[in-house]
């Protein structure tokens, strides 16, 4: 099996995601588009939802699923994701789906023209059991721009991840946030040999060492 590590970003480093709104509907997006049939185009009727519940959560149909997820993040103006394919091709269809629906929803809701992303989205292979195993930690970490000196104690980081709903660390942390969108059966089995998604977390907090760990996989926000 192969996984990637695959993000991207504004164009101009702008802001993609502009309020709670717009990430339940990229949330929404992807689950919709990890389909092999064709999916209902949404742009002109995602409803203003309860950002507790979302609209996958409330109305769910069979889906043929092309790529796994393991874990995701979003940011204001950049997502990251941790995916393997289902299905040969599976990625450059989910990814095409993905950016072009989220466009038009944005472009409509907005009043905007032209790009949104910074061109293709970017895709790297994990290569290494290290990149493996610190790539769910950067993703979930990245709320917290650790990479930078005034980095908070581990505690307080806990805190802060606790509050931040727009990734999958609460899923892996026990408190059900979006279950629907991941799989996190491969990734709970590496932790779970390891102590636990918790105290990897734990370790990376406190002796720093990610940004080393991954800094040919981090991107600048």
């Amino acid at each position: 099996m192969e996984i990637w590590h695959v993000y991207n970003r504004g164009v101009d480093k702008r802001d993609v995601f502009m309020d709670d709104h717009d990430r339940v509907k990229f949330i929404h997006d992807l689950y919709e588009f990890n389909d092999s049939k064709q999916s209902t185009d949404l742009s002109h009727t995602f409803p203003i939802l309860d950002v507790r519940r979302p609209v996958f959560e409330r109305a769910r149909r069979k889906r043929d699923p092309i790529v796994a997820i393991h874990a995701w993040c979003l940011m204001p103006n950049h997502f990251h994701l941790m995916v393997s394919e289902l299905i040969e091709g599976g990625l450059a269809l989910f990814m095409k789906k993905l950016g072009g629906g989220y466009t038009k929803y944005f472009n409509e809701k907005y009043e905007r023209t032209g790009a949104l992303w910074q061109g293709k989205y970017k895709r790297k292979p994990l290569t290494s059991d290290t990149h493996f195993l610190w790539l769910p930690l950067y993703i979930h970490l990245n709320p917290l721009d650790i990479s930078y000196p005034q980095a908070p104690s581990a505690d307080a980081a806990l805190t802060r991840l606790a509050a931040y709903r727009w990734s999958s660390h609460l899923d892996y942390a026990g408190s059900p946030n979006f279950p629907s969108l991941i799989d996190k059966t491969l990734l709970l089995q590496s932790f779970a040999e390891r102590g636990g998604y918790e105290q990897q977390l734990q370790q990376v907090l406190q002796n720093k060492l990610l940004v080393s760990e991954l800094s040919d996989v981090a991107i600048d926000s």
